[in-house]
Parts: structure tokens; C-alpha cells; sequence
């Protein structure tokens, strides 16, 4: 783990981490028992069409170690980047957006073969098994603006699709409660440092990992199981990327 993630930033989450040692031998079985559940969902009523052979979308949902790792599992993805999207150039690194003041959130950028994919897919993956979009700043056991569920669109495609798929699932109450997702203009995405990158496919027997992020993968290829694929692609490897 980072020093960020060993010396947690409050009492929460260090009691929380304990706990988390505890319990990783049960995270790997990773069933939906898990600490991360997953919620099936339809898909999207209305889609973006493909129109290129390569295109990018930015998905924020709680630490970007999971999110990343959710979407590197999946087929048609070309990469997938941890990074910081919400804010300026000057403070999008580690230690500035733990503060929770520099409007970033931890974010994801995934680029994607929409002929293998779409948009739409990913959302579906998104708001099912990557993260809990009812929650408002927070993600497990992680609190603060900066773990904000969001959706950066980057053309007015994305954004109805996204704003109607919100309210589509909205309207048959799936989640019991209302979705929290921002959805927002995508100004600028910055990658993060590169100790963050691939962090759980590098760091399996971490006890954050195990108990909050292996599940995910495992609720992925339980729900999604067309679209899974066992070998993640790495950021390190990702052609293009």
C-alpha cells in the first residue's frame, strides 16, 4: 500500500483497514457477501453510436484503485488510467487531492473500442459493479469530495446518455434510494503518479485490496461474464496508452 493508504487520514478508516486484515482471506473468495455487493441492472435504453475506433470516458466512483481495476477486466477496453479530474493542473497529485479542497476526484479514464463496447456498457458496469452511486462523497470505507461518485462527459452524447440512464434507473427505484452521480463537463483529466497505476493487479494480498476491490472483479465476471476477461489489460502494457 502507499504511505497515503497505511497512515490513513482519520480514525474511520484506520479502524477500518484494521478490520480489513481480519477479513481479507474472506475477500478473496469474492463472493457478493463481500464488502463491495453489486446491484444487476439494465442496460441503457438509449446508447451512444460508434463512431470511431477509439474513444475515451471518465468515470469517478470512490478510489480510483478498484474503478481502474474494474474496467481493465473488461473486453474492449484499450486502457484504463487512475488520475485526478474536477480541478487545475496545480493540484492534481496524491497528497493535494487527499485534502479533499481541490474540487478533483479520484478518477478513471478509459479508453474503449466502441465496436467492441459502448458507452453505455460501461455505464451499466459502472453504476452496477464499480462502485455504490446512492452514496455522496464517500465509497466504503474512503470520505471526502474527492471520492465523489461523477461522470465527466466529453461531448453531448455522453452526457444524455449518461442523464438518462440516471433517470431510467432512477425510475424503477433499483437502488432504493437516488442516485448521487455527478454528472459533469470533463475540463481536463490528469493521470496519477505511477505508484498508482495497476495498483491492484501489483498489490492482490493488500487488505484494502482484497476486502474492497477484488470483489468488484469477482462481481464483475458474475454479472457482466460476455464482457469479462481474465488477463486485465495494464496500464504498462496498454497499446497506445
Amino acid at each position: 500500500m502507499t504511505a497515503a493508504r497505511t497512515m490513513p487520514r482519520n480514525f474511520t478508516h484506520a479502524a477500518l483497514l484494521a478490520a480489513a486484515a481480519l477479513l481479507a482471506g474472506w475477500a478473496w473468495l469474492g463472493t457478493s457477501a463481500a464488502a463491495e455487493s453489486a446491484v444487476s441492472l439494465p442496460p441503457p435504453a438509449i446508447d451512444q453510436p460508434a463512431q470511431a475506433a477509439r474513444e475515451t470516458a471518465v468515470f469517478a466512483g470512490g478510489c480510483f484503485w478498484g474503478v481502474q481495476a474494474v474496467f481493465q477486466h473488461t473486453q474492449g477496453v484499450l486502457n484504463a488510467v487512475s488520475g485526478y479530474a474536477g480541478g487545475d493542473q496545480a493540484s492534481a497529485n496524491y497528497d493535494r487531492v487527499s485534502s479533499g479542497r481541490t474540487g478533483h476526484a479520484e478518477a478513471v479514464q478509459v479508453s474503449f473500442d466502441p465496436r467492441q463496447i459502448s458507452y453505455g456498457k460501461l455505464l451499466q458496469i459502472y453504476f452496477s459493479v464499480a462502485h455504490d452511486p446512492t452514496e455522496v462523497n464517500r465509497q466504503g470505507p474512503d470520505s471526502g469530495p474527492q471520492y465523489r461518485s461523477a461522470v465527466f462527459y466529453q461531448n453531448a452524447q455522453q452526457q444524455q446518455v449518461t442523464q438518462q440512464y440516471i433517470a431510467q434507473l432512477d425510475a424503477t427505484h433499483v437502488f432504493g434510494k437516488k442516485i448521487a452521480t455527478q454528472v459533469a463537463p470533463l475540463a481536463a483529466f490528469y493521470p496519477a503518479e505511477a505508484h498508482h497505476q495497476d495498483y491492484a493487479t501489483r498489490n492482490p494480498d493488500s487488505p484494502y485490496i482484497a476486502t474492497f476491490d477484488l470483489p468488484k472483479i469477482a462481481n464483475l465476471k458474475r454479472l457482466f461474464s460476455p464482457v469479462y476477461r481474465e488477463k486485465p489489460v495494464l496500464v504498462g502494457a496498454a497499446s497506445g496508452g
